[in-house]
């Protein structure tokens, strides 16, 4: 006669499935292309860079620089190991997020420019290059294959976190806008959307009006080198400005709306907004050699206003999410 087993079954093992396989094998060989090169440069090598490029002259601040954006790309590699290993699962949310959150705002804006650029090129003809005239920073090649990497490893770092993210923390997002509960923060939570909104008029009106073939506050080598790239470029970014999401979750408008969908544009909205206005400051200032390309105190501005309404959409949401997942009853478990 059988025996009948008495202790509780042992649960599941830990299982990463062909999707999560699949996505950090491209998020990591996706980086390779992009290492690759910057080890080169590092090296001395010219690979990429044609005759009169300012990247000939760049001396130990190009290689620092360089040194510190492979060390960027290591850390897509840890994210993309993190998300799919069991141990991924008990590491704290804030060092796990943050640096997700950062490479989701510097690697959107590749992602949604670059295929509307080529888009734009083969429409009208135009399109890269230097413009004005000057000297060229890098091979044409070389953005194909760089901008192509980045924007696989955004689809599989996406993909990799989204999944991660359901498993974890999927009960925050569950229900729709109406479904939110009010908390004793909800009036400090509405002044602040309210604020970033109005404070994010003048990125995204100027974004606009640059998109649109305007050039007041831009510095002489941006107008010099205008292109369609250009106009597409801060189209993207007028467009990543908007703080509707934020509105919406603390306004709670349009009540059958699903919850997850104001989340998703919070998160892109203040990751593009603040990273990507941090990435341009650092690269404005750093690369600032000649007189014409230093940014412009409108330019300093507009990128210092949109790290702040970024950062402050992210952390009164953030907040809004700890609220949820403290309170009881949420739905189930908690992170």
């Amino acid at each position: 006669m059988t025996a009948i087993r008495t202790s509780a079954p042992h649960p599941p093992p830990y299982r990463v499935r062909r999707v999560r396989t699949v996505a950090r094998a491209l998020a990591i060989v996706s980086c390779v292309p992009y290492v690759g090169l910057k080890a080169a440069w590092m090296a001395g090598s010219r690979v990429g860079i044609p005759d009169g490029s300012p990247l000939l002259n760049g001396g130990a601040l190009l290689v620092v620089g360089n040194a510190a954006t492979v060390l960027m790309d290591a850390c897509v590699v840890a994210l993309a190991l993190l998300l799919t290993r069991p141990r991924g699962l008990r590491v704290p949310a804030w060092p796990l997020v943050v640096p997700m959150w950062v490479a989701s705002g510097l690697l959107l804006p590749v992602m949604t420019a670059y295929p509307l650029q080529m888009a734009v090129r083969l429409l009208c003809g135009s399109g890269g290059g230097n413009g004005g005239g000057g000297d060229p920073f890098l091979d044409p090649w070389v953005f194909g294959v760089v901008y192509g990497g980045f924007i696989i490893q955004g689809v599989a770092l996406g993909t990799l976190f989204v999944l991660y993210a359901k498993e974890r923390w999927g009960h925050l997002w569950q229900g729709r806008l109406r479904d939110l509960p009010g908390t004793p923060a909800s009036p400090v939570l509405r002044v602040t959307a309210v604020a970033a909104a109005l404070v994010a008029l003048a990125p995204g009106l100027a974004h606009l009006f640059w998109a649109a073939g305007w050039t007041a506050g831009l510095n002489e080598g941006m107008v010099a080198e205008r292109t369609s790239d250009f106009s597409v470029v801060e189209a993207v970014n007028a467009l990543f400005v908007a703080v509707a999401g934020a509105l919406l979750l603390t306004f709670r408008r349009g009540g059958r709306l699903p919850l997850r969908v104001p989340l998703v544009l919070v998160w892109a909205g203040s990751a593009q907004v603040a990273c990507w206005g941090g990435w341009l400051s650092l690269a404005a200032l750093v690369g600032a050699g000649d007189v014409a390309d230093r940014p412009t105190t409108a330019m300093v501005l507009i990128y210092a206003v949109q790290m702040l309404v970024g950062t402050l959409i992210a952390l009164s949401v953030a907040h809004l999410l700890a609220e949820r997942a403290a309170a009881p009853d949420t739905s189930g478990t908690r992170a």
